[in-house]
């Protein structure tokens, strides 16, 4: 069995003194719809957060002026919508973006709606990079399965999400055994949520997490592991082990915040405060 920190370790090397920004890729991050703009703000916080040199994110134009005042280091930009949700038009610049990033996150808070839908097609059916599809990315599929064929994807569904997909787990399967199974049957690497977080890969390959409590499980957790994930791929991970590295480290700072502030009052913000010593913990650095 692969171990977590191990595992974080193989993955984030450590820095060379005259690096640059450009050495720890891009991520373009595109989420956000009127009323669910934290989703957008969470996983961008967790990208920068995670080690990228740079994060684009992507949100409909009307709450930009909120992303742009909230985001520091993530580098927020309007994109068209309709309705106060992404539309295609949004896809000549979104795209412009990702010609120079390493990976793209896409469904966090994104809404749900014809023209979004549309949107979500077509950026995992033409993308050249990995693509990390959580929540609303995912729903996008709901009974247009046939449409979810990407060149690299890694999918972070819980089980409901799972159901809309039109996979449902077998009497006495194990989350692990049902990973592997899903993996398989969409073809992507798979991150299926939940206690003892399975992730696993087309070609087999496994990870069950040890860390994470349930104080996670609240609104706001899934969009943190998303951008994580696509801070480890835009350093040069393939999508297998981002994610299981990604959720390692994610129930790690999740563990962490609960030793601080107890399961019942901790927020995503503070696990998202707790992703760095996390990872000092994990890489000694």
């Amino acid at each position: 069995m692969i171990r977590g920190q191990e595992l974080v370790r193989q993955i984030l090397l450590p820095r060379k003194s005259e690096s640059h920004k450009g050495d720890y890729g891009s991520v373009v991050i595109l989420g956000g719809s009127v009323g669910f703009t934290g989703a957008a703000y969470l996983a961008s916080e967790a990208a920068v957060r995670g080690g990228a040199g740079l994060v684009f994110l992507a949100v409909p134009e009307s709450i930009y002026p909120i992303l742009a005042v909230k985001t520091e280091a993530a580098m927020a930009f309007p994109v068209s919508e309709s309705h106060g949700r992404v539309c295609t038009g949004a896809l000549p610049a979104i795209k412009e973006k990702l010609s120079r990033a390493k990976v793209l996150v896409l469904g966090c808070g994104l809404g749900r709606g014809a023209e979004t839908e549309k949107t979500v097609f077509d950026l995992v059916a033409t993308a050249s990079v990995p693509v990390v599809l959580d929540a609303d990315g995912i729903n996008a599929f709901e009974g247009n399965i046939d449409k979810l064929r990407g060149r690299d994807l890694v999918l972070t569904p819980h089980e409901g999400e799972l159901a809309r997909l039109g996979f449902h787990r077998a009497p006495g399967e194990s989350r692990a055994e049902a990973a592997l199974r899903a993996a398989k049957t969409f073809n992507a690497v798979t991150v299926f949520k939940g206690p003892g977080t399975a992730v696993a890969a087309p070609d087999g390959r496994l990870f069950v997490n040890t860390t994470g409590n349930p104080g996670m499980a609240r609104g706001g957790s899934g969009d943190i592991l998303a951008g994580l994930t696509g801070a480890f791929i835009a350093q040069g991970a393939d999508s297998f082990s981002a994610a299981a590295a990604a959720v390692f480290v994610h129930g790690l700072a999740g563990d962490m915040a609960a030793e601080k502030q107890g399961q019942v009052g901790m927020t995503p913000g503070d696990m998202l405060d707790m992703l760095p010593l996390a990872l000092k913990s994990l890489l000694g650095r």
